[in-house]
């Protein structure tokens, strides 16, 4: 017979910042070794929201100490689990995944049965694939393996060198590559909503759909340390010589001294299989390499095989699977 789990299950608005200080920490440390990741800009971010005692969520307490907790955040009737994490406490006859289970039980209970909230989103991209799954499958979310995959910068000139000559195109005539620029903001909102119109990604996450989400996503990225310190340098796009309009878009941020992320690369419907994808890409890694970077990093949807082989073939390897979890009340 299983043995009970010992501990309590308290609301997390309960709860000051330092208090939950400790658990931060460690998953900080995490991060940093599973994917090259500094987590402490976001972890500051969530101790100023706990100091507030505004952010639901969840702590599981023992012996008077918090060992692991879960947030969300509301979106208008939108909900989005935030993160989930437990440390392994000394001589407990249960694991931390057993405790981010049981959190995640209640979050998961709680929001399903909130007025108002039809659609529940949640990307736990520390956790390795199916850890979870259990908590998601039997509250009827769809689950979609997402890859974290990575670029070994330092030998990217020797795996290009042994590249075939033709399999790289020039830039097509009539565009032009340039540096991303705060004018681009709406133009790139308009491009991501029409790149992503019906694609899988948009029922992940539904701030595609939209030309007002799509924007809320690039001020995520652009204004906020969540994903990263965005990389001006770095992020790249691709438009119209006569025109200007954007044809293509590559957005990328620093997530440590030596590691750099893409937050969103896409290219206009029209304007596919003319290579814009893997000219942005060698731009951004070229402009990472002479500033000493050593990685660049990206996720990528299992199912988008398209983009997946894109990537593989500029030397993207996968270092870790996460899940994507959705759940609507409605169809869509």
């Amino acid at each position: 017979m299983t043995p009970a789990l010992q501990f309590e299950i308290l609301d997390l608005r309960h709860f000051s910042a330092n208090s939950l200080r400790p658990v931060l920490e460690q998953e900080v440390r995490l991060w940093d070794d599973r994917l090259r990741w500094d987590y402490r800009a976001s972890a500051d971010l969530l101790l100023q929201y706990l100091d507030s005692r505004v952010l639901p969520g969840y702590v599981a307490i023992e012996d008077g100490r918090i060992s692991g907790y879960v947030f969300c955040i509301y979106e208008e009737n939108k909900a989005v689990i935030g993160d989930a994490f437990a440390v392994q406490v000394r001589n407990a006859t249960y694991s931390a995944t057993e405790v981010e289970v049981r959190l995640l039980d209640h979050l998961v209970e709680l929001l399903m049965n909130s007025p108002g909230i039809d659609r529940i989103e949640s990307q736990l991209l520390i956790h390795p694939h199916g850890v979870h799954a259990e908590v998601f499958e039997r509250a009827g979310f769809q689950i979609y393996p997402r890859l974290f995959m990575e670029l070994d910068l330092e030998s990217l000139l020797a795996m290009q060198a042994a590249d075939s000559d033709s399999s790289i195109k020039p830039l097509p005539a009539g565009f032009e590559i340039r540096g991303w620029r705060d004018e681009d903001f709406s133009g790139a909102g308009r491009l991501i909503a029409a790149c992503y119109e019906g694609h899988l990604d948009s029922y992940i996450n539904d701030q595609y759909r939209s030309v007002a989400g799509s924007l809320r996503f690039l001020h995520n990225v652009v204004r906020f340390p969540g994903c990263g310190t965005f990389d001006i340098s770095a992020s790249k796009v691709v438009v119209h010589s006569s025109t200007k309009a954007l044809a293509a878009i590559l957005l990328c941020s620093r997530v440590r001294s030596d590691t750099a992320h893409i937050t969103q690369i896409c290219v206009d419907r029209q304007h596919r299989g003319l290579g814009l994808g893997t000219l942005l890409l060698r731009s951004c890694a070229a402009e990472l390499r002479k500033r000493n970077f050593s990685t660049l990093t990206l996720t990528v949807t299992e199912g988008n095989s398209e983009a997946v082989s894109l990537y593989q073939t500029q030397h993207f390897h996968t270092k870790h699977v996460f899940d994507a979890m959705v759940w609507n009340q409605r169809k869509i």
